[in-house]
């Protein structure tokens, strides 16, 4: 029987100019030894909380797994010169893989991203092979959808004078996120959000939402970061798995289809009435499908 961890400790990373802050699931497999290093990178406006779960069981199937707040982000730090690119976030991963094989020489490195953390990751990757062993893609690909791009960032605007309860705070989240069942317990919130003066406010640098990658702050991704991207997903020959929620409207179709034919190799996962936040959705089923693939891609 696995032996899930439900606390992790806390650590850190030193990234690019900030620091960052993670926490540590150990592998507490009952086998000899560890089976590789996980990496989880979560997406813009949410915290390495969001791999709670994901992560703990990651580290029952032998992983040691690091869920890391990105810049600007939860209880990482936020960039003195307000750089929150792709580029500034790839140096701090750089630099988080760097640790994590010194920590852990020898062994397989995955990283696991959503949305932001699978875009930098995805770069980082095809731009460099040696960066990590295994790539898994969350609600990521090359070309996402305009529309589902300005709904995340319509919510990050959407509360820029805070909320006066947790209560209001979770309203806002049941709206963003609809056909997702409510959480009975509202407090774990508190990991997202700070109360200052009576209010809550979500604990993300306002400054990311300045333009950073385009020109426009409510428009695509650049075609600087698209061609990127594009060159970088066909150089990619490490094993890579993209995980898309059937009811995203940042994925389309279309959007998985380019990208096997970017990458050939590229194994897909679709979790059934997921959105783009599917690790909240099923996690279960989105983290029985990792665990597996995990196990194959070592192997690679």
């Amino acid at each position: 029987m696995e032996r899930v961890q439900s606390t992790p400790s806390s650590t850190t990373f030193r990234g690019a100019g900030v620091t960052l802050v993670a926490d540590l699931w150990p592998a507490t497999t009952n086998e000899c030894e560890t089976r590789g290093v996980a990496v989880f990178l979560h997406g813009v406006a949410q915290t390495r909380h969001s791999w709670r779960r994901t992560a703990a069981r990651v580290g029952s199937a032998g992983w040691t797994a690091y869920s890391v707040d990105l810049r600007g982000h939860g209880d990482s730090d936020w960039a003195a010169d307000g750089c929150y690119g792709v580029s500034a976030h790839l140096a701090d991963l750089r630099n988080i893989v760097q640790s994590v094989r010194k920590f852990h020489p020898g062994l397989p490195v995955a990283i696991i991203g959503a949305s932001l953390g699978g875009k930098v990751s995805l770069i980082g990757l095809g731009e460099d092979s040696e960066l990590a062993d295994i790539l898994v893609l969350i609600d990521i690909a090359v070309t996402v959808e305009a529309r589902g791009g300005r709904r995340v960032r319509d919510f990050m605007k959407s509360a820029p004078g805070g909320f006066a309860s947790l209560e209001e705070a979770a309203e806002a989240v049941a709206a963003y996120q609809p056909g997702k069942a409510r959480a009975a317990n509202i407090d774990g919130l508190k990991k997202n959000l700070r109360l200052r003066d009576g209010r809550w406010y979500w604990h993300w640098d306002p400054a990311m939402l300045a333009p950073q990658d385009t020109k426009d702050p409510d428009g695509p991704v650049s075609v600087e970061i698209w061609r990127r991207a594009t060159n970088a997903a066909r150089a990619i020959t490490r094993p890579v798995l993209l995980v898309r929620g059937q009811a995203s409207d940042v994925v389309s179709e279309a959007g998985v289809a380019e990208m096997r034919d970017l990458i050939p190799h590229l194994e897909v996962i679709d979790v059934t009435e997921a959105g783009h936040m599917v690790t909240g959705h099923d996690n279960d089923k989105f983290t029985a499908g990792l665990g597996d693939f995990l196990a194959r891609a070592a192997e690679w």
